[in-house]
């Protein structure tokens, strides 16, 4: 076993369906059809213009035994196998500490990660993060 102090696995997070106090927009009135997909040339600054033009992209990257250790800073695989893909959304980018990254929204819940978002080094295309990515237009009334 490669991380001998865990054991079982953790605790899912109960759903609520709670609604956001004053948002008064009925569910089948706010639901949202995207129009056509599209992808995005596996490089840095055709992400970024597509990111800063349209809104968040999507992706996916290979996840390995370090990743889900991950709390904070920039993350770049350094050990452990591959445990399989994931997707995930990119939202931005930015530098930490002369370190330019991503700034990823994961699936894993509020508990994981940064709030259950990461960052990951932007450029080298980490983990395969830079390729495979797509976008979608929006269905407009």
């Amino acid at each position: 076993m490669f991380f001998s102090l865990c054991q079982g696995e953790g605790k899912t997070p109960s759903c609520t369906k709670d609604c956001i106090t004053g948002y008064t927009i009925a569910y089948p009135e706010d639901k949202h059809f995207g129009d056509s997909v599209y992808s995005i040339k596996s490089n840095e600054q055709q992400i970024q213009t597509e990111i800063f033009k349209n809104g968040p992209v999507e992706g996916a990257f290979t996840v390995y035994a370090d990743f889900p250790l991950y709390s904070s800073g920039v993350y770049k695989h350094t050990s452990g196998s591959s445990l399989g893909g994931h997707a995930i959304k990119i939202l931005g980018w930015g530098v930490e500490n002369s370190t330019p990254y991503w700034l990823v929204a994961n699936s894993w819940n509020q508990d994981w990660g940064d709030n259950g978002f990461f960052k990951i080094l932007r450029g080298k295309n980490e983990c395969g993060i830079e390729s495979g990515i797509v976008a979608g237009a929006p269905k407009l009334n």
